[in-house]
């Protein structure tokens, strides 16, 4: 059905369409290879819409899953161990996911799993600076170690960026803490406490960019991500 350019955009779960009508009047949008202008309409399922060059795409051609993933489940599609992986978990989903990027064995939280290769590409790539919040759960000297946390340090001969740190509860010698990280190597949170002298005993990924962990999932259950929130990642990618 023919619609508006700017109608298609928001519909497709972009932007708004106020938004969608700035990125036309800015030249970010065509429509069979011409500059969109604004009062264009198409139709998606014989014209081809683009926004900075990739194509519009009918919202819920790709699966969106939130995870909460548990403690003692691998983040992979198989194992060659047979130890529980997050493909089993959302078996159920009626699609082949994978998950974007990894929470390690011990690791738990929030878990993105999708179908979508751009927007893997987009929120796993360095250079867009995505970010990442941790709990974290550790002992040792906060005072030492948090200076430490919070400035610059190397990891794998690397320089990294420093971790947004937040105080929170303590409970005897058990301190919690918020980080935030706005890059993804190995283990990263673990081994950056672990140079700031700090044991880490639980962690929890709670937010990616501006995706943040339902609090009603227990711990192996997973849901559809709802259509304000594939808008929200969606609009990242597009920037």
């Amino acid at each position: 059905m023919e619609e508006r350019v700017q109608k298609l955009i928001s519909l497709c779960g972009l932007a708004s369409r106020r938004r969608a009508e700035e990125w036309i009047e800015a030249g970010r949008v065509s429509v069979n290879g011409q500059r969109a202008r604004l009062g264009d309409k198409a139709d998606l399922e014989r014209d081809r819409v683009e926004v900075d060059g990739r194509p519009l795409r009918p919202a819920g051609e790709h699966r969106y899953l939130m995870l909460h993933k548990p403690r003692g489940v691998v983040t992979t599609l198989s194992d060659e161990k047979g130890r529980k992986t997050v493909a089993q978990l959302a078996s159920g989903c009626g699609t082949r996911v994978w998950p974007v990027g990894r929470l390690d064995l011990d690791s738990e939280g929030l878990l993105l799993l999708t179908d979508d290769g751009e927007l893997t590409n987009f929120l796993l790539h360095p250079r867009n600076r995505v970010e990442k919040e941790y709990l974290v759960w550790v002992t040792g000297d906060l005072e030492k170690g948090l200076p430490v946390l919070s400035s610059p340090m190397e990891l794998d001969g690397e320089r990294v960026n420093p971790a947004e740190v937040r105080r929170g509860k303590s409970t005897g010698s058990v301190h919690q803490l918020s980080v935030t990280i706005r890059q993804g190597k190995n283990r990263q949170v673990r081994r950056m406490c672990a140079q700031a002298g700090l044991k880490v005993l639980r962690l929890k990924r709670i937010r990616e960019g501006s995706l943040s962990l339902d609090r009603r999932l227990r711990p192996g259950e997973w849901r559809p991500l709802t259509d304000g929130e594939t808008a929200r990642l969606l609009q990242e990618l597009r920037g």
